[in-house]
């Protein structure tokens, strides 16, 4: 099956550009279109006590994240469609944002390798949920 519309969900960690680089070696035959997702923490856990600073610092917390998707866009050399920041559970964001935007393929990496660790994966709701096909990229580096 050819991929043209392939949602990536990455963190803010060097092992992302693996994942952008597999999105790129599948859209680029096709000219398709990579977006990235990835799962920001919300300000609000850290401190309840810091309300008046919350929206500076979430504010700060997304600057670094688009920073970051410029970065990998640069080390891929192929254009990100579009870039998305959500908060909560990834894997209802990842539903609705296929669901929205038509992707066909969603790339989620994958860390896991203890039993404990694979057990609670946080891959496995998104494979669960999805309505389209999932690539889970198995990533060095622990």
């Amino acid at each position: 099956m050819a991929y043209t519309n392939i949602l990536v969900a990455v963190a803010v960690t060097p092992e992302s550009q693996q994942l952008l680089a597999k999105a790129v070696s599948i859209a680029r035959p096709l000219n398709g279109r990579v977006s990235l997702i990835t799962l920001a923490s919300d300000p609000e856990m850290y401190n309840q006590f810091a309300a008046p600073m919350l929206e500076d610092l979430r504010e700060v917390m997304q600057e670094e994240i688009y920073d970051f998707f410029r970065q990998l866009e640069q080390e891929a050399g192929y254009p990100i469609a579009q870039s998305f920041i959500a908060y909560g559970e990834m894997s209802e964001h990842i539903l609705a944002m296929c669901r929205k935007h038509k992707f066909d393929l969603v790339i989620c990496g994958n860390h896991n390798h203890s039993f404990f660790s694979r057990a609670s994966c946080s891959a496995k709701s998104v494979i669960g949920s999805s309505e389209v096909d999932v690539l889970l990229v198995p990533l060095s580096g622990s």
